[in-house]
């Protein structure tokens, strides 16, 4: 059984990731940066992950979204998140990445953002 499931869906030219499990070391990390890669090699730039169904993150989990974030804006694009839990928020707002990403709570409003 995988640590984490990672669904793709398309809202008109914004690629939703629904992420349901955990990003950790090694399997859920790996599983993110995969996705987040082959959908930048499509020629996918406007990604916005949904978390809410994320249990736990580590900090390999933590970074894995930083380089994301970064592969992202190399290629000209935005990432953004979505239903954050109050976990997730915590953790973010520690080590000062809520600054750094776009959090939505709603998903039509985060699709209006783009």
């Amino acid at each position: 059984m995988a640590d984490i499931t990672i669904t793709e869906r398309q809202a008109g030219d914004v690629t939703i990731l629904d992420l349901d499990g955990k990003v950790t070391i090694g399997e859920g990390s790996v599983a993110l940066r995969g996705a987040i890669r082959r959908v930048l090699g499509e020629g996918k730039t406007k990604l916005l992950l949904n978390l809410g169904h994320v249990g736990y993150i580590d900090s390999s989990g933590i970074g894995e979204l930083v380089s994301s974030f970064t592969a992202v804006n190399k290629e000209g694009g935005t990432l953004k998140l979505l239903n954050l839990t109050e976990k997730i928020q915590d953790l973010l707002a520690i080590t000062k990445l809520l600054t750094v990403f776009d959090v939505y709570e709603n998903e039509a409003d985060a699709l209006a953002s783009f």
